[in-house]
């Protein structure tokens, strides 16, 4: 996992592929979800992960890439 004191590239993606497509508003710089070639990935910043994630070639039904209440059989992302 890389980071640059406000924000995560998660360990499942890299540098020249992960891109934030919804950023936190207000003062705070930092994304809320993203993408690679593979992947979607939602930081939740828990206890027990900074971010979830889940191939972008699932089968959730209603699945919207902008509302983790539609992501189904999420993975936990590596916390470091």
């Amino acid at each position: 996992m890389l980071t640059d004191l406000s924000n995560v590239i998660p360990s499942e993606s890299s540098i020249l592929w992960f891109e934030p497509y919804v950023m936190n508003p207000g003062s705070s710089n930092y994304w809320r979800y993203g993408k690679d070639r593979t992947n979607y990935y939602h930081f939740v910043h828990t206890e027990q992960a900074l971010y979830v994630y889940l191939p972008i070639k699932n089968s959730c039904p209603r699945f919207d890439r902008e509302n983790i209440r539609t992501w189904c059989n999420v993975r936990i992302g590596t916390r470091h």
